[in-house]
């Protein structure tokens, strides 16, 4: 069969974005993917349909509750779900489509079908066997489960069968408070139905800064969303169209129990690498069973590569496409660098959430007592004249050396304005290097100079 330079087992974000670079490099390159469309968990069932859904049920929200404020008047519009749906199902094919011309235009050959490593410098997919002098694997990742708790994508479901479910149920419980289960809990949650959330940890999306986490709790609570902290789901009975949920708190040894039209398991990931044949090449794994690899994304078999959400690393989109450019530096025999200080966290609810590097007390654990400036969204004009003044920007900087550390936005656009500062880290900027730049008014961003205005004499309007 064909021989390649290089061959990517595996078409998300990882995947895809670093067979472009390849074949811009100047290698022969394949692309191995089993969907019928490329793109991945992210453009098919996951970050792409969910954000369609947040945006149509957001457009919703500020019909019910915002227009009559601004002098629109009238019926707030009824909820077509077939309509809703196949809105997301068009917004996925226009994106998949975009992938799979992308392919032709860089002449990235797709191999259809589910991939194997028979041996080093084979790839082998249906009855064929492709050689490949370098190989990466960007399988992925699946949902991961709950024991006593089984996903049928009808009932009890993961983010994919939330994304396609019959109807809008009445009762939706969902199992974790992070990222995916606070977006399509709030997309529920808008449309009418009950959301209770049980997360085993006392607060939301753990790992964020403690006062996002309180604030963001608050809001999704005013949204509608109850929550059941420090809780362990301990099965779900499902019928054909209800379930029960049992959880125990860990105070008290009682069980109580939840009733639910749908269950959302959202209770994280883990690599997917099933039938790859990684175990009989002798590929070393993580005790979490992620691909073992060094600091050029190699495993410790010579020609095979890994990236993405089967390495060590947040589960991320955008990290496993700087992972992919990087190791076709790599393999191309240059250099690849990937900065894992400062990658991006977002929530894409209302209001977003955004994070870049580290939090106040990650930054005291390592015996540094950051100065931190923070400033309201109820002192921005633009946030309040949207209807989203809550929430706020929060930096981390050096005591001694003002140097940006870390920060946290919860408002209007977080996930767009982090970048900024995600630039100013990337760059080694002081707060006061922030403070001193020129923002336009009326912005959002301009929350983000206060901020920094804040870490030296004080914001100028709170």
């Amino acid at each position: 069969m064909a021989s390649y330079d290089v061959i990517i087992i595996g078409a998300g974000p990882g995947g895809y974005v670093s067979a472009i670079r390849c074949a811009q490099l100047g290698l022969k390159t394949a692309i191995v993917e089993g969907r019928e469309t490329l793109g991945g968990t992210c453009l098919n069932v996951g970050c792409i349909p969910s954000k369609a859904m947040l945006h149509a049920t957001h457009m919703l929200h500020e019909a019910e509750h915002n227009f009559a404020s601004m002098g629109l008047k009238g019926k707030s519009p009824s909820v077509d779900w077939k309509q809703m749906l196949a809105y997301k199902d068009e917004v996925v094919g226009q994106n998949t489509g975009g992938v799979e011309f992308l392919m032709k235009k860089n002449k990235i050959d797709w191999i259809k079908g589910w991939a194997s490593i028979p041996e080093v410098g084979k790839v082998k997919v249906g009855d064929d066997v492709h050689d490949a002098k370098n190989i990466i694997v960007a399988s992925g990742s699946e949902v991961a489960t709950l024991p006593g708790v089984e996903i049928d994508e009808k009932v009890v479901v993961s983010s994919t069968g939330a994304l396609e479910l019959n109807k809008i149920p009445k009762k939706l419980v969902v199992i974790g408070a992070g990222v995916i289960g606070l977006e399509l809990g709030s997309v529920y949650a808008r449309l009418g139905s009950e959301v209770t959330v049980v997360e085993y940890m006392s607060a939301v999306c753990p790992g964020f800064d403690a006062d996002v986490q309180r604030t963001f709790k608050r809001l999704l609570e005013k949204q509608g969303l109850t929550f059941i902290m420090d809780a362990a789901v301990q099965k779900v009975d499902a019928t054909k169209s209800k379930a029960k949920v049992t959880y125990k708190p860990k105070a008290g040894d009682a069980e109580e129990v939840l009733d639910a039209d749908v269950v959302l398991v959202a209770t994280g990931r883990k690599p997917y690498v099933d039938g790859l044949g990684l175990e009989a090449l002798g590929v070393k794994r993580t005790e979490r069973g992620q691909i073992a690899t060094d600091a050029q994304w190699a495993t410790n078999v010579k020609g095979i590569y890994a990236i993405g959400d089967v390495i060590e690393g947040p589960m991320l989109a955008h990290k496993a496409e700087d992972e992919g450019m990087a190791v076709a530096e790599v393999v191309a025999g240059k250099h690849g660098h990937v900065n894992y200080g400062v990658i991006p966290g977002v929530v894409y609810t209302t209001p977003e959430v955004a994070t870049v590097g580290a939090t106040e007390a990650q930054l005291k654990e390592q015996g540094i007592k950051p100065k931190v400036g923070k400033f309201m969204f109820m002192g921005n004009a633009r946030a309040k004249a949207v209807h989203q003044g809550d929430g706020f920007v929060k930096l981390m900087v050096h005591p001694e050396t003002d140097r940006l550390l870390g920060a946290a936005i919860i408002g209007p656009a977080a996930g767009d304005m982090i970048h900024e500062l995600c630039v100013a880290m990337e760059f080694g900027a002081s707060a006061e290097d922030i403070a001193l730049t020129c923002h336009a008014h009326p912005t959002y961003s301009e929350a983000v100079r206060e901020a920094a205005l804040a870490c030296g004499d004080g914001a100028i309007h709170s």
